[in-house]
């Protein structure tokens, strides 16, 4: 189903936000893998979420986490102490996407990734050979194709059947800290894919 962009606004415009989480796998429906622990100790931050426009709610200003050594692959958003959602962390905005069985094929128009870029499937059930929220990497990339692998230039994994209506494909950027440190959350969108 396509949704006109004031639908999207309007959608949006009915969630309140008010906090951010970083994880470190999938928090899925609930919020798991939240960072826990270091020295000053992370905690969720305090967030202001810009107006609905464009299918888009933009985080207002940066938020600044103190991390334990890990490694940061989501993000999470809250209303109070209810999860509401969750983004891949990096920024980056969601694609619709189909897959081709037949050929292991993903097809996402214009995608603009290449090969070894890191994604992830989320918001659904991933094409078969899949599991939603586990990072992948890009191979035999084209402009509106790709394979799946499950490490950097590896072999493709053999995709069986279609994803569920609503999963999404997005790039995801995994930041290590060895130590401890600070992650800035500087660019966080709640997005309704075209």
């Amino acid at each position: 189903m396509t949704w006109p962009v004031t639908t999207k606004n309007n959608m949006l415009g009915g969630q309140t936000f008010t906090l951010a989480s970083l994880h470190t796998a999938f928090p899925g429906n609930t919020g798991t893998s939240e960072v826990t622990g270091g020295a000053p100790a992370y905690a969720q931050k305090s967030i202001t979420i810009n107006a609905a426009s464009g299918g888009i709610r933009a985080l207002n200003a940066a938020v600044t986490f103190d991390v334990p050594a890990c490694t940061v692959k989501w993000v999470g958003f809250w209303n109070v102490a209810v999860f509401v959602g969750t983004a891949p962390n990096g920024g980056a905005t969601p694609k619709n996407f189909m897959s081709i069985a037949s050929s292991d094929l993903v097809y996402a128009a214009a995608h603009g990734w290449s090969d070894t870029q890191k994604i992830v499937f989320y918001n659904g059930t991933p094409p078969g050979g899949l599991t939603e929220g586990t990072t992948y990497f890009v191979r035999d990339a084209t402009t509106d194709t790709f394979k799946v692998a499950a490490t950097a230039g590896g072999v493709a994994i053999d995709l069986t059947t279609a994803p569920s209506f609503g999963c999404v494909v997005c790039a995801i950027t995994e930041d290590v800290y060895a130590v401890q440190g600070t992650h800035d959350l500087a660019s966080a969108s709640v997005v309704f894919p075209d």
